[in-house]
């Protein structure tokens, strides 16, 4: 009798229909897909990878943290999206020079790629003496990158590019913290180094999985009910802060018009690997690729330790924020 109820048990959690506590995302089977294990040089961890497919190749843009404590980029190349080998040497340091060096003397972390035009443009975040900032540098080839500005005051960081322009501006969220509490923005350019007409989009909601902080994770994606944006939000509990993935889907023409916003998460830290680490209780996104055949894998950081990947069809990924 005994054994007749565990295997009915464990029949009922293995089918997502009938478990009810089942992830949006399918967590890669194969994860992390990325430790330090797999740096060919001395590193503590390897975390939030920026995904880019480029002529069916897959490139990883790593932030990988140093044994000096501090963060750069690294790039790893793969055929599938799931079997990556990363270069023999880092693809981008902290500055040395002026004026980017001050900015970045304490490192650069979490890279978001999109491309525009014939250009990838890679927004990250300088660590500086005076707090976080937003800067963007650009690559045509994924060897040699060129810083093009810092793009925000202190104090702010999660940005990423849409895709296209937005009435005529180029446009990006970013996450200011504003009276103590970490909200998403949109602002616009001209140019991609002059920015201004920054509105509110997204807050923290009181009591939900997001109530502590959020910010963007993934460049915007365009749906046919608007820009499909996943975010990063922040619970705080007694034992610390557990950090999700969820969706939001803004207007295509006025992205400060949020058009419904997911009620429950795509993914919550569950495994070893998102719960264990040098920051516990992570999932954290920073870049999503949509295959042909409408699966989508996103890549996330997993306690600020390794780089896993998850998937979902595209359309579940909308079903959970497009308008009723």
């Amino acid at each position: 009798m005994s054994n007749m109820s565990n295997m009915s048990n464990t029949s009922a959690s293995s089918n997502p229909v009938t478990d009810p506590g089942r992830d949006i995302l399918h967590r890669y089977e194969g994860n992390p897909v990325l430790t330090l294990h797999d740096i060919p040089y001395r590193c503590n961890t390897v975390f939030n990878g920026t995904p880019i497919k480029v002529d069916g190749k897959y490139l990883l843009l790593l932030r990988v943290e140093g044994q000096q404590g501090y963060s750069f980029f690294a790039m790893a190349r793969s055929d599938d999206g799931y079997n990556f080998t990363v270069d023999p040497e880092p693809c981008m340091l902290p500055a040395t020079e002026e004026p980017w060096a001050v900015w970045e003397e304490n490192g650069i972390e979490d890279p978001r790629m999109t491309k525009i035009g014939d250009t990838y443009y890679v927004v990250y975040t300088a660590c500086g003496r005076y707090g976080h900032r937003i800067a963007i540098a650009t690559t045509k080839d994924f060897v040699s990158y060129e810083r093009l500005a810092m793009v925000s005051g202190p104090g702010n960081k999660d940005g990423v590019l849409f895709p296209e322009k937005i009435n005529g501006l180029f446009a990006r969220l970013d996450r200011p913290i504003g009276a103590g509490i970490g909200s998403i923005w949109v602002s616009y350019s001209p140019d991609l180094i002059h920015w201004g007409k920054s509105e509110f989009v997204l807050r923290p909601r009181p009591r939900y999985w997001d109530s502590y902080r959020i910010g963007a994770s993934v460049p915007p994606i365009r749906t046919d009910y608007g820009w499909l944006e996943i975010y990063h939000g922040v619970k705080m509990t007694s034992a610390g802060p557990i950090y999700r993935a969820g969706a939001v889907m803004l207007d295509t023409d006025n992205p400060a018009k949020v058009i419904k916003q997911c009620v429950p998460p795509l993914i919550s830290p569950r495994e070893d690997y998102e719960r264990i680490g040098d920051v516990g209780n992570v999932v954290f996104v920073c870049g999503a690729i949509i295959e042909d055949d409408g699966e989508m894998k996103i890549y996330y950081g997993g306690a600020d330790t390794a780089i896993c990947v998850a998937t979902a069809n595209f359309d579940e990924i909308i079903e959970t924020c497009k308008p009723d």
